[in-house]
């Protein structure tokens, strides 16, 4: 597989994986849900299963950052030790 179309396909399911750990957490906050009006406890119907796909989209998120982190490693490294070197200078 073409390794940008690799990158884009990660980008995109990091995105996906954002959206569901944002929004189930925003949802979570009790402070959102007392703003609004919405009196929910986390046993209530819809809260496990928020908590669910909040948990889920978390890991699915770190393991997305890992992937992406070490395909892009390289570039780190070289951006890491151009802006050191030149801050020594």
């Amino acid at each position: 597989m073409d390794r940008n179309i690799l990158k884009y396909i990660l980008d995109a399911g990091l995105l996906v994986s954002f959206l569901g750990v944002a929004l189930t957490g925003i949802f979570k906050f009790k402070g959102f849900r007392e703003f609004f009006g919405i009196s929910l406890s986390y046993r209530d119907p819809p809260m496990p299963w928020i908590s669910t796909i909040h948990d889920w989209s978390g890991v699915v998120m770190a393991v997305i950052v890992l992937i992406h982190l070490i395909l892009n490693w390289e570039w780190i490294v070289s951006v890491t030790r151009e802006i050191f070197l030149e801050r020594k200078k």
